[in-house]
């Protein structure tokens, strides 16, 4: 269930009071780090698997067969790490999930937030307000 219209306003003034009282901590909150951070990663790990090849290299030049085992995890593990974290990059276009004018009308928090919102009716119907 979206938010009413009220609701809404209510979101977009706390929106812009966070931006007018600290737009540096509003920024972060915004995700806008989440793409470097991600892209980051992904270079970080192509590294890692090329140290991991040169490890694997290694073992086999020097007949260390322990050497080329540990490149090849290594390898594995920097592969890993940069699909996952190129799927989590957000598109060049898009904004990321938590920024705040990324309104969609189906959030799996959404859930959560209506148990919450819900609960929180019911109490203060029962109290009477």
């Amino acid at each position: 269930m979206p938010l009413s219209e009220h609701e809404q306003r209510m979101l977009e003034q706390m929106e812009r009071a966070l931006y007018a009282e600290d737009p540096k901590f509003a920024t972060a909150l915004e995700g806008s780090g989440l793409r470097s951070y991600t892209r980051r990663r992904v270079y970080q790990a192509a590294a890692g698997f090329l140290v991991g090849i040169a490890l694997l290299m290694a073992g086999m030049v020097a007949k260390q067969i322990w050497v080329s085992v540990v490149g090849f995890l290594v390898m594995l593990g920097c592969a890993v790490l940069a699909v996952t974290g190129w799927r989590k990059a957000p598109k060049p276009g898009e904004q990321p999930a938590g920024a705040p004018q990324a309104r969609r009308q189906v959030r799996p928090k959404r859930s959560m937030m209506n148990r919450i919102e819900e609960r929180w009716q019911r109490r203060r119907d029962e109290q009477g307000h």
